[in-house]
């Protein structure tokens, strides 16, 4: 594989004048387009959701989206004529309680009774979990980069959560459980696609499939309150179910499959970054000054780890 790649980038003609025809605009421009669209869709979903949960309660709002949205994947394995029949049934359930249920269920529940643009950037604390868990259960050593990345992230987690002042309520710790789930789920995507061959976009309808029907027994057996249908509210469910889970599910595997893994980590990075600032536009949400600099300490430490990712991969290549 890496020799593959090496090729690859050696034979890639990056100085030849020539360059100008659909090659050139699908291999350069068209994953960029793609990574700058699937920033906007991810990051302007915060606001959505908060929006639409003025109209429903977090777990049944929570089950709606994922079932609409496996709807939706379903219909792309249909057009797509990827493969339909589930495969390694146990670990596919355990990654949709974990990444379904457990990653969408408390980070919709910290937004219930939190700030959009705080609970985004909280849940994507995520790839820090992912380095700590990888580490302790995968055995991936933490370059010093990454090390140092994981403590100013830290530094970031403990401005913006505030364990002095707790009268915030429990929206933060919350945000932090969703992304812990994340990374956990993860680490189980990991396991599983190293001992199954396992179609991605399969997987992930799947998954979601069985993630969703916890959400719903929550929503059932928890929730008292019931939604209020409005025009708001139904074209905030179909941004999220759709444009939020399927075309940006696709969006994702695009970009994997046209750019250095490195490279697009810069989603992860662009994501809250864009969460913050529309929920700062239309919702009024400003962060205090002890938030904002633990914000900032968040976004530099992700710019920080996907800076490392792409000067390792380079390295990789070079040698």
């Amino acid at each position: 594989m890496c020799n593959k790649e090496v090729t690859e980038s050696a034979v890639e003609p990056d100085h030849d004048p020539g360059l100008v025809g659909p090659a050139s605009l699908k291999t350069r421009v068209l994953p960029l387009v793609a990574l700058l669209l699937l920033a906007l869709i991810w990051g302007y979903s915060w606001v959505v959701m908060k929006v639409a949960l003025d109209y429903c309660p977090p777990f049944l709002f929570a089950a709606l989206r994922t079932f609409l949205g496996a709807i939706a994947l379903f219909v792309a394995l249909i057009l797509l004529r990827r493969p339909l029949r589930p495969r390694a049934l146990g670990g596919t359930a355990v990654l949709g309680l974990l990444q379904t249920t457990g990653f969408v269920g408390f980070l919709t529940w910290a937004l219930a009774t939190g700030a959009a643009g705080r609970t985004s950037v909280l849940t994507y604390t995520m790839p820090f979990w992912l380095l700590l868990m990888a580490s302790a259960l995968l055995g991936e050593r933490l370059s010093r980069a990454q090390w140092g990345a994981v403590l100013l992230a830290f530094v970031g987690l403990l401005l913006i959560v505030s364990p002095w002042n707790l009268h915030g309520g429990a929206s933060p710790f919350l945000a932090v459980a969703g992304a812990v789930f994340w990374a956990a789920s993860a680490v189980q995507a990991k396991l599983l696609r190293a001992k199954h061959q396992l179609d991605l976009l399969a997987l992930t309808f799947w998954q979601m499939l069985a993630g969703a029907i916890p959400l719903a027994l929550v929503a059932v057996l928890a929730e008292r309150e019931w939604l209020v249908w409005s025009a708001t509210f139904a074209v905030a469910l179909a941004y999220v179910a759709i444009l939020g889970n399927a075309v940006a599910w696709l969006l994702w595997m695009y970009i994997l499959d046209s750019m250095p893994a490195g490279t697009a980590g810069l989603a992860t990075l662009l994501t809250p970054v864009v969460g913050v600032l529309s929920s700062w536009f239309q919702l009024g949400e400003r962060p205090g000054a002890v938030e904002g600099i633990g914000m900032i300490a968040i976004v530099g430490a992700l710019l920080w780890t996907v800076l490392s990712e792409l000067t390792r991969g380079r390295k990789r290549l070079s040698r």
